[in-house]
């Protein structure tokens, strides 16, 4: 349970190699949350990960985690449950950019990506909540994105599989009202890390450090959505409500 001054004492970070995940579990760790469980498909990677966690004090679990394994979400989350009780914090922070012209020509490659990023997050945010509901305090965390606010030309298959994702976590939040446990959706930009190296950033980009202050403070004042940078949420209503045919023109 957080402690007496709310901070975060335990913490399941499903998609532990992620970089914004480890920005902020180090953040969590020097404010000393002392239980960290990775979860991930690369456990040698997520390894070297804990190391460095359990040199700053902290004890660490790492256990294999797939986006795409559906059958098993539910008994991973009831096992780490079981095996560390009350959870603080549970980040879900796994996701696929993917590729679009790859995704437009092959409908294969469009699934994997809509897979990943809306229906592997919702066969384990259920269980999750589940659990966050009995305990009767806790947060899910769900990393969104400002994708998600409206569809672009250029990457409609993964804003439409954040789309979903973020309007799914925006609903899970209003079904734990009155439970004690809640959800914070983050809407970042472009981050600066692994899966957009060698993509050209956009205005108001940032990086996984920036966006694990936002979260650390977020769950500090109880938000229920964080955009980082905030402007964005003025950008984002801005374009949203640009009609269809202006919308077509910018280059997005």
């Amino acid at each position: 349970m957080n402690d007496a001054l709310g901070r975060v004492q335990s913490v399941l970070v499903l998609g532990g190699s992620s970089d914004i995940a480890l920005a902020t579990v180090r953040k969590l760790v020097a404010a000393r949350c002392r239980t960290v469980v990775l979860a991930g498909r690369d456990t040698e990677m997520l390894e070297t990960s804990a190391k460095e966690l359990r040199a700053l004090g902290a004890t660490v679990d790492v256990v294999a985690f797939d986006a795409l394994d559906l059958d098993r979400h539910e008994a991973l989350v009831d096992d780490v449950f079981a095996r560390h009780g009350d959870l603080d914090l549970v980040l879900l922070a796994f996701g696929m950019l993917g590729d679009q012209e790859e995704a437009e020509a092959d409908a294969r490659a469009a699934v994997q990506v809509a897979s990943v990023n809306y229906v592997g997050a919702v066969s384990v945010a259920v269980p999750v909540a589940r659990h966050l509901r009995a305990q009767g305090h806790g947060a899910l965390v769900v990393l969104s994105s400002v994708a998600g606010e409206r569809a672009r030309r250029s990457n409609f298959v993964y804003g439409s599989s954040k789309a979903g994702l973020d309007t799914f976590a925006q609903g899970l939040a209003d079904s734990l009202v009155g439970s004690g446990a809640r959800v914070m959706v983050v809407r970042p930009g472009f981050v600066h890390t692994k899966m957009t190296e060698g993509m050209k950033p956009v205005p108001l980009a940032t990086t996984a450090d920036a966006v694990a202050d936002a979260i650390v403070r977020g769950l500090g004042t109880g938000a229920t959505t964080v955009w980082v940078p905030p402007t964005l949420r003025w950008v984002m209503s801005a374009l949203r409500h640009l009609p269809r045919p202006v919308f077509r023109r910018l280059p997005l």
